[in-house]
C-alpha cells in the first residue's frame, strides 16, 4: 500500500527536523539553532523542500561523479543541500562545510533508520 504524498511529505519533514536536531547535538558549534524548537522545524521543513526540488536536479547533474566515487560524492551533495538551507534561512547556522557534511551524513542515517522501521511489509 503507497502512502499519500501528504503523510509522505510529513514523514520527509520530521524525519529532516530530526536529524537536524541530532546532528546539532552531534557536531556542537558546527551548527547553532540558538536552542529553539521553531528553528529547527522550519529548517527540516526547507530542507524537506530543497531535497524534493532541487536534490533530484543535483543528483542527475553529478551522475557521473556519484557513478565514479561509487555513491561517495552524494556526501558532498547532501553536505551542500544543508549549507544551502542554512544560507536561505539564516536563524539555522552552518559553520563550515565539514559541520554540513557531517549533518548530511547524520540526517541520511535517521532517515534510513526511520524508513526501516516504518517500512510496511
Amino acid at each position: 500500500m503507497k502512502r499519500k504524498p501528504l503523510v509522505s511529505f510529513l514523514l520527509r519533514w520530521f524525519v529532516c527536523s530530526l536529524g537536524l536536531w541530532i546532528a546539532a547535538g552531534i557536531v556542537g558549534g558546527g551548527i547553532n539553532y540558538d536552542s529553539r524548537l521553531t528553528v529547527i522545524v522550519v529548517a527540516g521543513l526547507i530542507l524537506a523542500l530543497v531535497n524534493i526540488v532541487i536534490k533530484p536536479i543535483l543528483v542527475i547533474l553529478s551522475l557521473p561523479a556519484i557513478l565514479f566515487s561509487l555513491g561517495f560524492f552524494m556526501l558532498i551533495i547532501n553536505g551542500f543541500m544543508v549549507m544551502l538551507v542554512s544560507k536561505l534561512y539564516s536563524q539555522l547556522q552552518v559553520t563550515n562545510f565539514w559541520a554540513a557534511m557531517l549533518a548530511g551524513m547524520i540526517i541520511g542515517l535517521v532517515n534510513y533508520l526511520v524508513s526501516t522501521i516504518l517500512e510496511e511489509k
